[in-house]
């Protein structure tokens, strides 16, 4: 909650600094995700449980802040929600939290998660044929992670917080006399046994292209990965992808 009154704070004081100075470029967007989500968690590397999860439609939205000042980075907030419910029955032991669950067991879960990205980002190209801009993220991630046994309503819960930091890159390339562009963008980083990326490629296409006001609408994939090794006390190895619609205005 802290981080959504924070993330509409920021967008806010970006919306209004927008309309104090036209040299600055504002831009607002959203999408609808429809996700299949796989793999596994537990609390240690050799100690994780796969489930089965549900498949879900996620929502994401973001706004960035462009400007024409030269080494200070341009600025884009993002907030994605990951939210799946899940079940299996163990092969094996599988211990969470401090609750050991034998095999047989048949187990539900529970898996909320959400985070919001704070990308810092220069503009190498800004024209109508091709964009590039790179920069750094800090994703803070919050997730909350429930355990139930079904027949005897054991449960364990695990909440987990933390800062990741990813490099960030994002490309555009304009098919002139058409109104569509091809982009691509990503958050990555791999280090020791934690591998971490959020990619998505597709498709816009230009609605509305005038002095005021533009407005294209996105069609595209999003392919996520949570490898995470001892991130408060979590380890995982959960991956999201699926197709997403959304729009962009720019101001």
């Amino acid at each position: 909650m802290k981080k959504a009154i924070l993330a509409a704070s920021l967008t806010t004081l970006l919306c209004t600094t927008a309309q104090a100075d036209t040299l600055l470029g504002l831009y607002i967007g959203g999408q609808m995700w429809a996700n299949e989500a796989e793999g596994s968690f537990g609390e240690g590397e050799l100690d994780q449980a796969v489930f089965d999860f549900d498949d879900e439609n996620q929502g994401s939205f973001f706004v960035a802040l462009e400007h024409p000042i030269p080494l200070i980075p341009n600025v884009k907030i993002a907030s994605t929600t990951l939210d799946t419910i899940g079940g299996t029955t163990l092969t094996g032991s599988f211990t969470f939290e401090g609750e050991t669950y034998t095999a047989n067991s048949q187990l539900d879960t529970t898996f909320d998660a959400s985070f919001v990205d704070y990308t810092f980002y220069y503009e190498v190209f800004d024209n109508d044929l091709l964009t590039f801009d790179f920069g750094l993220t800090a994703r803070d991630l919050d997730s909350q992670i429930n355990v139930v046994e079904q027949a005897t309503s054991q449960s364990s819960d695990l909440s987990v917080s933390g800062i990741i930091p990813l490099f960030y890159v994002n490309t555009i390339v304009g098919l002139p006399f058409t109104g569509f562009n091809v982009f691509a963008e990503a958050n990555f980083l791999s280090y020791d046994d934690n591998t971490v990326y959020d990619y998505q490629i597709g498709v816009s296409y230009a609605v509305l292209d005038n002095l005021a006001v533009d407005l294209d609408i996105t069609l595209g994939y999003r392919g996520l990965k949570l490898e995470l090794n001892d991130v408060d006390d979590l380890y995982s190895d959960i991956t999201f992808e699926g197709v997403f619609a959304g729009a962009t205005v720019h101001f």
